[in-house]
């Protein structure tokens, strides 16, 4: 299993494939680029667990990369260690002044770089409490989120999804191949909110097959229908050619085999164009109403939402 994802901004291709090479062996994955626009559209599309950032790149330096992670809701939570030539005590502030979880200068001990990768993505994840499979926020960030959206005058939507049939489909490939779907999920909703929403929106994870979109996009009707379209068609990878076929698995169960259907997306929205919450627990139940309706009477057995904190 994967230790988590490194992306390596660095514009010299022998430290970049030395880094590359090194962490890989430690049993993380690995993305390389060498500007920092590349950076950024990597982080918004998938972000990563931590950021091994070069300060000086061709295109832009890395305090303005970290700058700009720092101000996108999806990316501000990103371990990021600068790794550059500068020695200098005032690049040093800077770096940590804009947010910088760590500062090493060249020439570096990997040994000890890779020590603080590994305690850097510990203390986040135990800090931030970033979800370990999906790598996005979980409760308390997403309530944080949500009280600072309230008390400022945006206009925004909520929107509640779920995979339906997600434990049959655990029952039948396993728990390796539900974590790898819970992944699959996460990077295509951030995906997607990266190509149809703003810079401003925001994806959680509050548990299990639950997960949160919140948008100021102008288009969130199509926000929708992309988020249920492309699942619909891009979750068909993780089942056997059998049962992409036929539609449908087989569960076994005390009776013999029962059919579930493949599995695919409801969505529940509530806006502030159409409300005015009191609290969160309006916002989050509101929400997975909305979904439960959308569902035209299906029976759904696992509808907790969002768990506040009080």
């Amino acid at each position: 299993m994967s230790k988590g994802r490194i992306l390596v901004v660095e514009d010299d291709l022998d430290i970049q494939f030395m880094l590359k090479f090194y962490f890989t062996g430690q049993g993380y994955e690995v993305e390389a680029v060498d500007h920092g626009r590349e950076a950024l559209a990597v982080c918004r599309r998938q972000p990563p667990n931590l950021i091994i950032l070069d300060i000086m790149l061709p295109d832009m330096d890395g305090f303005e990369v970290c700058r700009e992670l720092r101000l996108s809701n999806r990316t501000k939570y990103i371990p990021i260690i600068f790794l550059t030539q500068r020695d200098e005590r005032s690049d040093r502030l800077s770096g940590l002044e804009l947010g910088a979880d760590d500062y090493i200068t060249k020439p570096f001990d990997v040994d000890e770089l890779g020590l603080r990768v590994a305690n850097s993505i510990q203390s986040a994840n135990q800090i931030a409490e970033i979800d370990p499979r999906s790598k996005l926020p979980t409760g308390r960030l997403i309530e944080d989120h949500l009280r600072q959206l309230m008390r400022s005058n945006k206009q925004w939507i909520y929107i509640d999804t779920k995979i339906q049939n997600f434990d049959a489909f655990g029952d039948v490939y396993g728990f390796v191949a539900a974590d790898e779907l819970i992944r699959f999920t996460a990077a295509l909703l951030s995906e997607i909110v990266e190509q149809e929403g703003t810079n401003d929106d925001y994806v959680g994870h509050p548990g299990r097959d639950n997960f949160v979109v919140i948008s100021h996009a102008d288009n969130v009707q199509r926000l929708q229908e992309e988020i249920v379209g492309r699942f619909a068609r891009e979750v068909k990878q993780h089942y056997s050619f059998i049962d992409r076929e036929r539609g449908y698995v087989l569960v076994p169960d005390a009776m013999g085999e029962r059919r579930v259907d493949l599995m695919a997306l409801s969505v529940g929205a509530v806006s502030t164009q159409t409300h005015r919450f009191a609290d969160i627990r309006e916002i989050t139940e509101l929400a997975a109403e909305d979904r439960r309706r959308r569902l035209s009477g299906l029976v759904d057995t696992d509808d907790t939402p969002l768990q506040t904190s009080w």
